[in-house]
């Protein structure tokens, strides 16, 4: 447990930082081959939630590592076998307790990285950053949007803020 710098708190309850948050060993397979990571520790985050209430929560390292960028990647040149992050659909049940952000830079990397690695692969005489850097922003935005809306149901929510 760590307490952040902006007034909350970040606790360990199965995230970390990065693509490769867990082994494979520390995974299973589902029937399809795919690494299956094991689930959040939600009884941890009961217990921090019970025993603080109302004070903010904060997981780091919680990127889900979208598979469909991971697959980009390794397509147009990359090597990132058994990527594997957070489910979307723990993060919507953490975001539904007590956790107030959810971090996931690693998703946002991965966006970026792939979409750039593709345009220079089907775009080998390009070299203009404004050329590549668009269709990766777009990218990025799109992600973001997806997370905010569809994962962390933040959507109409900014009038119970103020």
């Amino acid at each position: 447990v760590a307490k952040t710098g902006c007034d909350s708190l970040a606790i360990a309850i199965g995230t970390s930082h990065g693509a490769y948050k867990f082994t494979a060993a520390q995974c299973t397979r589902n029937e399809k081959g795919i690494l299956v990571p094991p689930p959040l520790r939600f009884d941890v985050l009961e217990e921090v939630s019970k025993r603080l209430p109302g004070f903010p929560i904060v997981l780091h390292g919680s990127s889900s590592v979208p598979q469909n960028y991971v697959k980009m990647i390794n397509e147009n040149g990359g090597k990132m076998p058994d990527a594997v992050g957070i489910p979307e659909e723990q993060l919507r049940k953490a975001a539904s307790m007590s956790v107030c952000k959810i971090n996931i830079d690693s998703d946002l990397r991965l966006a970026m990285t792939g979409t750039i690695r593709q345009f220079f692969n089907e775009h080998p005489d390009k070299f203009d950053p404004r050329e590549y850097l668009k269709p990766a922003r777009a990218n990025i935005k799109e992600l973001v949007r997806h997370k905010l809306v569809d994962v962390l149901g933040c959507a109409g929510k900014l009038d119970s803020v103020y």
